[in-house]
């Protein structure tokens, strides 16, 4: 039967984080089950507001905790849906989101040094925590954000728009002559070399 702690206040009114204690890991394997509006995760949000994507299904996450070699180690999936526009014709289109992932949870000494050092695997997907408490909510969003595309396109053999006449090449020829001066390289016709 899976567990679900959920502790503490966040910083909306009604919104909680997931939380799991260090001890009860230490004891047995706690598996977890949260299923939120991407309004519950402050980096979603941000990231609706300023790149133009809609959540269009809340957002799922499924994982275990246990304790193994002195850290906690969570492993997981996390499942949602957004609504993008193509950065080539700029159709909207839905992508399903799913990711899984593992990362190792390791207390915080406070007085970590400054320094360079080189990364294990392992420590390059690791993440520290303070007191008897591990606040998952950071991770889940993290897990989202990475699968949220940069330069959205709706199919990789997208053909984008006319830059003359704008039209939807994807939907056929337009009969503008493409063939022309690259704007882009115009201005280095204007250059002269002396020899």
């Amino acid at each position: 039967m899976a567990s679900i702690y959920i502790l503490g206040n966040f910083e909306k009114e009604g919104v909680h984080p997931v939380k799991i204690r260090v001890d009860d890991v230490k004891k047995k394997r706690i598996d977890l089950t949260e299923e939120e509006p991407a309004e519950h995760y402050p980096s979603l949000v941000d990231m609706e507001a300023e790149d133009g994507v809609t959540f269009t299904k809340p957002i799922l996450a499924e994982m275990s905790a246990q304790w193994e070699y002195g850290h906690v180690r969570v492993a997981g999936k996390v499942e949602s849906a957004v609504r993008l526009s193509c950065s080539r014709c700029l159709t909207e289109y839905e992508l399903p989101l799913s990711s899984e992932f593992t990362i190792f949870y390791t207390e915080s000494k406070g007085d970590e040094m400054d320094e360079e050092v080189e990364l294990s695997d392992e420590e390059l997907i690791s993440a520290s925590y303070r007191g008897d408490e591990i606040d998952l909510d950071p991770e889940i969003a993290e897990q989202v954000l990475l699968e949220v595309p940069y330069k959205p396109l709706c199919k990789e053999s997208c053909l984008g728009l006319c830059p003359n006449c704008g039209q939807d090449l994807n939907h056929g020829e337009c009969g503008c002559d493409r063939g022309g001066i690259n704007l882009k390289m115009a201005a280095l016709k204007k250059i002269k070399i002396e020899k």
